[in-house]
């Protein structure tokens, strides 16, 4: 990923055209703007300029409120922006872009379907009969580590279950752009390094370009080729790190080497300034 604010140190190899001709993602100078209840505008995201290329996995990490989530949204076309240009593909985006998947916050397994069917929902929305969509969910279901709780219900399984389902759901569709709203928020930290894990095997070799937003740190550098760290609200690239870790990883033996402690403490010292920032907002918010 590149930013137009990127010092000469990080600009990688090649003229900028050649990087956007390949590129998934692009936002140009992007502003988001939203109503106020008193009829002013609040600005969440403003001057965003980024590119992801294909099979580029990059996290975003900022303080909270910054308008990380918003960015995604604007990728998936859920939401216009106010100023500049997103586009995928190539294309500006108006609507939903082909071949997208969004993992959410909160998972959107179905309470009524069982694992299987949950799976299944996706190619039978785009036209695959049941017998089609079955088969292959039971390929996922098999790949996200669920073989033998086809028959399951939500309310039946664990978070962390849960969660592998809607990666299964996520994924089943071959996704070109994957975006992930802090999909492993909510689990702790053993299920998390495991979900970590089996996002990588499932994503490596897949060409998908991925945006991951969290805000834990070590999962942002345990992922990533690039971590991008956004300013306080309003929100714009403060700062890309390039993670140079070998791939294949394991989030857990990776996490204590000193090349990861290298990054970490690149990116912490440039997002320190920005969550000491947002805390000085919200204390004067407060008193």
């Amino acid at each position: 990923m590149t930013t137009t604010e990127r010092p000469p140190a990080e600009q990688p190899a090649g003229p900028p055209a050649d990087r956007a001709a390949g590129a998934a993602i692009e936002l140009r100078h992007v502003t988001k703007r939203f109503p106020t209840r008193e009829g002013r505008d609040y600005t969440a995201t403003h001057d965003v300029s980024l590119t992801v290329r294909h099979g580029e996995f990059v996290t975003v990490v900022g303080p909270t409120g910054c308008g990380k989530s918003t960015s995604l949204s604007l990728i998936s076309g859920l939401a216009p922006a106010s100023d500049g240009d997103v586009l995928v593909q190539g294309r500006p985006v108006t609507g939903i872009p082909d071949g997208l998947g969004y993992m959410f916050q909160q998972d959107a397994v179905l309470p009524w379907r069982s694992v299987l069917d949950n799976v299944a929902a996706g190619p039978r929305y785009r036209g695959a009969s049941k017998a089609q969509a079955r088969e292959r969910a039971r390929d996922w279901v098999d790949k996200v580590g669920l073989g033998g709780f086809e028959r399951y219900y939500p309310h039946q399984l664990s978070g962390g279950m849960r969660k592998r389902v809607a990666l299964a759901q996520t994924l089943i569709n071959e996704p070109s752009i994957l975006l992930m709203d802090e999909p492993f928020g909510s689990l702790d930290v053993q299920t998390r390094e495991h979900m970590q894990d089996l996002l990588l095997d499932l994503w490596s070799g897949s060409g998908a370009a991925v945006v991951f937003v969290t805000h834990d740190l070590t999962e942002a550098i345990a992922l990533a080729d690039e971590v991008v760290v956004m300013t306080a609200a309003p929100a714009t690239v403060k700062d890309v790190v390039r993670v140079g870790l070998e791939r294949p990883r394991k989030v857990e033996e990776i996490r204590l080497e000193e090349s990861f402690l290298e990054v970490y403490r690149r990116v912490w010292d440039s997002l320190r300034e920005e969550v000491e920032i947002a805390r000085a907002r919200g204390a004067d918010r407060v008193a």
